[in-house]
């Protein structure tokens, strides 16, 4: 099944939009793990058990693997959830952003040896950095849009064409880039108003929202923003207030306790923009 079609499932089974984040830092695991030759997998994989009820993905963040040697743990995680979470989508933050034969290796690793049915991608060298990662059919393209961090905005607003980068970023992945029908793109929950401008643009196409929780994004104000007509269209991240809701053996627990909630609240802002729509 293809990305944007497992993702459609995904919103449906498990009436959610949430996505977790994995950002393992060791340095932050409980004593009962710390120390562990496969602590990260462990740890993330824990996570994944208690919290796959309440998400529609997963989105492992490759940095947090290889700065700490675990590229190996990174690829049986992802093996773990598609044999027991099957059909909830793995993104790949990555954030890859080069050409020709180098993005092609690229698009290899993050398809061929991590098994992600996406990956995050940066756009700024233009078409030929993202069209490799679109020749693995079926498979995601997430490409940055408007990103969470405030230094996004010294490029991002640039002027071009009479209205900012981003938007015009936007036009291109919607209109020119989509013969696959698998892009998608990031805008960040801290910046609604852009969420918005950028849902006007590319009407249906899934937007991964990263941004809640630990950065301060606004659930509420990011569900109005950039619903979809059926209530949908959004994979809406959370990373550290998930994984680190606690810090005891417990941690699990407390994590699936938070995306729980997290999952409960985006819905409750999903009822309330229907009604207000209506």
């Amino acid at each position: 099944m293809s990305f944007t079609r497992s993702l459609a499932s995904a919103w449906a089974r498990t009436d959610s939009l949430l996505c977790v984040g994995l950002d393992p830092e060791p340095k932050r695991f409980p004593a009962a793990i710390a120390g562990r030759p496969d602590a990260i997998y462990a740890f993330c994989r824990a996570i994944v058990d208690a919290t796959a009820p309440f998400v529609s993905a997963f989105k492992p963040q490759i940095a947090y693997f290889a700065s700490n040697r675990a590229e190996d743990q990174l690829e049986s995680l992802v093996d773990y959830i598609h044999a027991h979470h099957a059909g909830i989508p793995v993104i790949l933050d990555a954030k890859r952003g080069d050409i020709g034969s180098t993005a092609e290796q690229y698009a290899r690793e993050a398809f061929e040896r991590y098994r992600a049915d996406a990956v995050t991608v940066n756009p700024y060298m233009g078409f030929d950095s993202v069209e490799p990662y679109l020749a693995h059919a079926g498979k995601g393209v997430i490409v940055l849009c408007r990103t969470s961090n405030a230094g996004g905005s010294d490029l991002q607003f640039l002027e071009t064409g009479g209205r900012p980068l981003y938007q015009h970023v936007a036009d291109l992945a919607a209109n020119t880039w989509n013969a696959s029908g698998e892009v998608s793109l990031v805008v960040g929950a801290t910046f609604p108003a852009e969420i918005a401008a950028v849902r006007e643009i590319v009407g249906e196409m899934p937007l991964l929202i990263p941004g809640i929780g630990a950065q301060g994004g606004d659930i509420e104000a990011t569900v109005r923003a950039g619903r979809t007509a059926n209530g949908t269209g959004m994979m809406i991240n959370s990373s550290r207030a998930i994984l680190y809701a606690g810090k005891g053996e417990d941690y699990a627990e407390r994590a699936a306790a938070a995306a729980r909630e997290t999952r409960d609240a985006i819905n409750v802002a999903r009822a309330a923009a229907a009604s207000a729509a209506r």
